[in-house]
């Protein structure tokens, strides 16, 4: 097989589901790398199980196939043509990529996986379809897997460079696999801006009819420069204007928020209250789903390796398998000479069924001030679930007296929790 990044984590995700009954849904950013690993990857799988390379079938909607008669986007068009490729009662692998861009696929997807020897498999680079009615739009029989663009374990497949140069390389430029092709840095950078310019602007604008572009992408220039920081579409909007200069109202900013989240450019980390055990629904942190695209959607301006640093955690906690909150402890305290609540930051609450974690981010413990700062957060939470520090540097794996356990980035992104 040629040498090139296996993505087991997904395709195993993939064989878990096989023939299971119900339809894949590959969900993802575009140009993350979701057509490779059906298309290529699992492709591949397939026709080495034993899978006949003509019960394999598969239709790019944002490519024009020589092979392909007509416009299969037409909906009755891609049912015939699907159709008349299924020829005997042996099983088919149908991957249907992009296939948002067929008005009503819906009825043609849930038609195929009525079929005893069909598997479906379907991409999509936006979440209309996985909203909340998704359940009755697939009748309780979508099975959804979310690529990312690559990890830095990922990243890392096949390179011999120093992983430190590796690091510095993947937090400037970030996973998205097309940089693979890439040579230098230039190339690197026009890619990255190309991608928001000509691809994912675009989309959103046609998507959903946007009328001011430049609005929408000072919006998410807002965003990129506040990766980490509590706010919501008020704040933003006010930003917008004192900083950018761009009139807009909240409840617009609110909206192109949610086209950003839908594309899976973006996601929002909504803040808990540990001891309260309860959301503050009306703020949020808010994380560049890669690194590079943040960078690159500023120019390169705003290199603050804390910042980074807390988002390539998030996105890595994410492609664990993980959901991940902000999380806040209250605690009251007596300060000035009366008591008072004081709040204390947790940078994550990371869960994954009974798995429960508690993470700080801290590029560096320095200072004696600095590292009380971090576990005073930790302490006051009182219960038994685990807690981490991940620092900057490269450290030896330790935990303290008080169960806290310490690792370094590097250590991290390379391992699993």
């Amino acid at each position: 097989m040629a040498q090139y990044v296996q993505r087991e984590t997904y395709l195993r995700q993939l064989i878990d589901r096989k023939d299971n009954g119900e339809v894949k849904i590959i969900t993802g950013p575009r140009r993350s790398g979701k057509s490779w690993l059906l298309n290529r990857i699992y492709k591949d799988y397939l026709l080495q199980t034993g899978v006949a390379e003509d019960h394999i079938i598969i239709v790019s909607f944002d490519t024009d196939d020589e092979e392909e008669n007509g416009d299969l986007t037409d909906r009755q068009a891609l049912k015939s043509y699907l159709y008349s490729r299924i020829t005997t009662n042996e099983p088919y692998y149908i991957i249907l990529d992009e296939v948002q861009e067929v008005e009503g696929f819906e009825k043609i997807v849930n038609g195929l996986n009525e079929k005893d020897n069909i598997d479906v498999y379907i991409t999509g680079s936006n979440s209309h379809f996985l909203s909340s009615d998704i359940k009755t739009i697939f009748r309780g029989r979508g099975d959804e897997v979310r690529v990312w663009p690559f990890s830095f374990r990922e990243f890392c497949t096949n390179r011999e460079e120093p992983v430190s140069e590796l690091w510095k390389e993947y937090y400037t430029y970030g996973g998205m696999p097309g940089l693979l092709s890439q040579r230098t840095p230039e190339q690197k950078v026009a890619y990255l801006q190309r991608l928001w310019n000509k691809t994912y602007l675009d989309d959103v604008v046609e998507r959903h009819h946007v009328k001011n572009r430049e609005a929408l992408s000072a919006l998410a220039d807002a965003l990129c420069s506040s990766i980490g920081s509590l706010t919501n579409p008020n704040r933003i909007a006010n930003v917008m204007k004192s900083v950018q200069k761009v009139k807009i109202d909240q409840e617009t900013v609110a909206n192109y928020i949610s086209y950003l989240e839908e594309a899976f450019l973006f996601e929002g980390a909504m803040r808990f209250n540990i001891k309260g055990n309860k959301y503050y629904e009306s703020i949020k942190k808010y994380y560049a789903v890669d690194i590079g695209l943040r960078n690159a959607k500023l120019n390169f301006r705003q290199q603050e390796i804390t910042h980074i640093m807390e988002n390539v955690i998030y996105n890595e906690l994410r492609m664990q398998g993980f959901a991940v909150d902000v999380g806040v402890v209250e605690s009251r305290e007596m300060r000035d000479g009366k008591m008072q609540y004081i709040q204390y930051e947790i940078d994550f609450i990371a869960t994954n069924g009974m798995e429960k974690y508690y993470i700080q981010s801290a590029f560096a413990l320095d200072t004696e001030e600095k590292r009380q700062q971090e576990l005073n957060s930790l302490r006051k939470i009182g219960d038994s679930f685990r807690k981490i520090v991940i620092v900057g540097n490269d450290i030896a794996e330790y935990t303290d007296d008080n169960g806290i356990r310490y690792m370094g980035l590097i250590q991290f992104l390379l391992s699993s929790l």
